[in-house]
């Protein structure tokens, strides 16, 4: 039995999973969130989800994060030994077209994750922080970079391609990337096991709807179409993120507001989506509670349902029908409200709603009814795993 870390860094916040492989056994996970901001606080959990530890730290770096967490793993008796660590996993958000796959991290592989930190300027470059702390922390550990766009890597050239001077994709590497391909990899590969039937066989969709969201069509195991493009500011309608924009309404915007590209770009990243539409909240369950009688939260809560029904039925003609459906992330698992508003408006398609199971989380679960033509699931998403999987692919 080996012991993996799987690390999701971000711009002021370490996440960790700790597994024993290949048993696929959680032994524990927690959360160092507003690292370098004040009053910086740690969580950890057992194998059973509950909190052992939680304080705040004086956390001014992610050195600093990484210390603290493996100092805690010892005094709380998680591991005894640094030596059990075997190997550390690590998610990077934009892995350009140079890694279609997990790879051992190398000084030429920090450099690339450095360069294309201008495809994803708020994430890649904490990836590499976490990456170099556990380094200087855990010499002997393997350590693999996990890319989020690497499953999107076998989308067809047309599917990939902006109608834009092709001049463009050919220097400068402008084309779409998608994202939340370790969710998308993970919740597929489960929905065939729940389907029982091979993979390779499947027509599916999946929709990551969390704070980030994303649509994803995938035709015999791979990923044939994704709603975000050349960055995670495309596709459908997020909690902040304003989605698909016409781009001459980012011009004159810019030009009535009399701000920068930077703060534009701010403005579409954080201040619209579910926010900007319902000017007060871009948590979901508050706007289901208000939208009986707050008319733009009920806008929010139907312009976002509009755009995932879109994307479906774009995706199922693109690749001619579909097998199943899937649902996961933050409103994708829990929010059986808007998973019924969806399957309603697919009842054209076959589908037919179990609505006994339209609430139930934490598991994989069929969530249309017995008659449905298409299978509905929901799946948590388990994005460490996956990279728990692809460190152990490098150890064996």
């Amino acid at each position: 039995m080996s012991k993996i870390l799987a690390i999701n860094s971000g711009s002021s916040s370490l996440k960790f999973k700790l597994f024993e492989m290949p048993a696929e056994r959680i032994v524990a996970s927690g959360l160092i969130e507003r690292i370098g901001i004040s009053a910086p606080q740690v969580t950890i959990k057992n194998a059973d989800g509950q909190v052992m530890f939680q304080q705040t730290e004086d956390i001014p770096d992610h050195k600093r994060a990484v210390e603290l967490l493996l100092d805690l793993l010892l005094r709380l008796k998680i591991v005894t030994s640094y030596d059990e660590i075997a190997g550390v996993g690590h998610r990077v958000v934009a892995g350009g077209e140079y890694f279609d796959h997990s790879v051992i991290v190398t000084d030429d592989v920090k450099k690339k994750i450095a360069e294309l930190k201008e495809f994803a300027p708020l994430h890649n470059p904490a990836n590499l922080m976490g990456i170099e702390a556990f380094e200087r922390a855990l010499p002997h550990a393997v350590a693999v970079a996990c890319f989020d766009t690497a499953f999107h890597r076998t989308l067809p050239e047309t599917n990939y391609v902006y109608s834009v001077p092709y001049e463009w994709y050919e220097k400068y590497g402008v084309r779409r990337f998608g994202a939340h391909g370790l969710s998308h990899k993970y919740v597929v590969g489960e929905a065939a096991k729940l389907m029982k039937k091979p993979l390779a066989d499947l027509k599916l969709i999946s929709c990551h709807l969390g704070s980030g969201a994303s649509i994803c069509a995938v035709k015999n195991g791979k990923s044939y179409d994704t709603s975000m493009g050349f960055s995670p500011l495309s596709g459908i309608t997020m909690q902040t993120r304003s989605g698909d924009v016409d781009v001459s309404l980012v011009a004159y915007m810019r030009e009535k507001l009399g701000v920068s590209m930077d703060e534009m770009i701010y403005l579409l990243n954080n201040k619209s989506g579910l926010l900007g539409i319902s000017g007060f909240s871009p948590d979901m369950r508050d706007l289901l509670a208000q939208m009986d009688t707050n008319h733009r939260a009920k806008l929010a809560v139907d312009i976002f349902v509009k755009n995932v029904v879109k994307f479906i039925g774009q995706y199922v003609a693109e690749v001619g029908g579909i097998d199943g459906l899937i649902f996961t992330a933050g409103i994708g698992e829990a929010s059986g409200p808007i998973k019924r508003r969806i399957m309603k408006r697919l009842a054209f398609m076959g589908i037919t709603i179990a609505e006994d199971k339209l609430d139930v989380t934490g598991q994989d679960v069929i969530i249309s009814g017995p008659d449905s033509k298409v299978t509905v699931m929901t799946i948590p998403t388990n994005e460490e795993l996956v990279i728990a999987r692809d460190v152990m692919d490098y150890l064996a």
